[in-house]
């Protein structure tokens, strides 16, 4: 019989050879491991589960919950091969999250956005591009309904203006699929691409479309803050909010218009609402009734 080391490892590789990256997943149950070991134990049990669940004294109890909702789903696969595996209950450390409310922007707001993106001060010449980096970013999440994740992720490759498509790579659990463009959001992505070529001419960068002062990919924090600074130049948060519009919410948004639209042209969305789901690249139509 192998290790729980080794388990871990199966289990994981296993999951992701699925479209599950477990990134945080992952960490924990190597974590998890380690901890077995030095307890000496070849099999988990429900106390020792908890145990680890609960060492972070200092956090809230949503993160014991998810810590321990790891450790369930190893041991659910684990219980297969050692029948001594106990499987912690689900009653244990029970938490219910929030979800958080979209926000539905309005034409105007987003409007707002976009102009106080461009109006972003810049302490170096290396910097010049980020304002017209982050207009050009929250534009099309607002229009194409792509994850944040997605769009960072982009590529000039991924790319074509000439039929109005995008292609999105290794989205969530692993897919790739095309995303049609508008006219106008192909105007704005080659007056960007243009602007990036300028402005990198004869120096390195990387290709992906969305580059930071540095040349290389926006970091997700990095854009978070930028949005944040912008919703509360334009009054979208208050100067001490800690909750508000997120940028999530464009994609919402887009959702909610795409449905209202086809409403208003007497169109049917129940039937059209397996091609929104696929645009947005949801698994499952479910997903996107939850949107």
């Amino acid at each position: 019989m192998n290790t729980l080391r080794q388990a871990v490892h199966e289990y994981l590789s296993m999951r992701r050879s699925l479209g599950f990256k477990l990134q945080k997943a992952g960490k924990a149950l190597l974590d998890f491991v380690e901890f077995m070991e030095q307890h000496h134990a070849p099999y988990i049990t429900q106390v020792l589960a908890l145990a680890w669940a609960r060492q972070p004294a200092n956090v809230q109890p949503a993160h014991w919950a998810q810590r321990l909702s790891f450790v369930r789903g190893f041991a659910r696969y684990r219980s297969s091969s050692d029948p001594r595996t106990q499987i912690p209950s689900p009653g244990l450390l029970p938490f219910q999250p929030k979800r958080a409310r979209p926000y539905l922007y309005s034409d105007e707001q987003i409007k707002c956005l976009l102009r106080a993106a461009l109006d972003m001060p810049h302490r170096y010449e290396r910097g010049a591009l980020l304002p017209w980096v982050y207009s050009c970013l929250f534009g099309l999440l607002s229009v194409s309904g792509l994850r944040l994740g997605e769009a960072r992720n982009l590529e000039l490759q991924d790319v074509d203006l000439e039929t109005a498509v995008l292609t999105v790579r290794s989205a969530k659990f692993g897919k790739t699929r095309l995303v049609p463009l508008h006219t106008t959001t192909c105007k704005v992505l080659a007056d960007y691409i243009a602007r990036r070529q300028r402005h990198w001419a004869g120096r390195p960068v990387s290709s992906y479309l969305f580059v930071s002062s540095w040349g290389n990919r926006l970091d997700s924090a990095q854009i978070h803050r930028a949005f944040y600074v912008l919703s509360r130049q334009i009054g979208l948060r208050g100067a001490s909010d800690s909750h508000g519009p997120r940028l999530h919410d464009l994609r919402h948004r887009f959702a909610t218009n795409t449905l209202v639209n086809w409403y208003r042209s007497d169109q049917d969305p129940e039937r059209l609402l397996p091609v929104l789901s696929a645009y947005l690249g949801h698994v499952h139509v479910a997903d996107t009734q939850l949107s």
